[in-house]
């Protein structure tokens, strides 16, 4: 994939100011809705018109990775305070805990993370250094004997995706937090 041709530091201030206006408008969205918003929404509710949002994000996977580029960050984070765990069935725990409350709050994190066909390239370096740091916290755990051995790397977005349907199902009952520490 191409890199978007416009780099944010260089735009002038009303371009910066439009970028910002899509960017606070997707965010607000994607985390509502999930990332299946349309486009024709996040412009509306920005203010601005499609014109503006492709010259900024010629393709809806950059305006996604541009939005969740921050919760990104803080996953990859949350799996490297995992690794560093010396006890690596808490620094699993911890890790799938903190991911689904992030999850709860955000629902395009949740849909882009549980997705496999999202191909946005910050999602591919999340998912790049992610992985290596979330397999050795399991083979660890296995090695402490706090984890099965039947476990792999390969289970835990089966266990991140289960966690996201409890959380759509109980988003409208009570606190969207909760429910789900009460059922996974």
């Amino acid at each position: 994939m191409t890199a978007s041709p416009v780099d944010a530091k260089t735009l002038r201030s009303d371009a910066r100011r439009n970028r910002e206006r899509l960017v606070a408008s997707a965010r607000e969205l994607f985390a509502e809705a999930g990332v299946d918003v349309p486009v024709e929404e996040i412009t509306h509710r920005a203010g601005l018109g499609m014109g503006t949002l492709y010259r900024h994000f010629p393709t809806k996977e950059e305006l996604i990775d541009a939005v969740l580029e921050d919760a990104f960050g803080v996953l990859v984070e949350l799996a490297e305070q995992a690794a560093a765990e010396e006890d690596a069935w808490a620094g699993l725990v911890g890790f799938l805990e903190q991911a689904l409350a992030l999850h709860a709050a955000n629902r395009g994190l949740k849909d882009v993370v549980a997705e496999r066909g999202h191909v946005g390239r910050r999602v591919q370096a999340m998912r790049a250094r992610m992985q290596p740091l979330l397999r050795r916290v399991i083979e660890r755990a296995q090695e402490q004997g706090s984890l099965r051995a039947d476990f792999t790397a390969e289970d835990l977005p089966l266990v991140l995706w289960t966690g996201g349907r409890v959380i759509e199902t109980t988003g409208g009952v009570g606190t969207r937090d909760q429910h789900w520490r009460e059922t996974t």
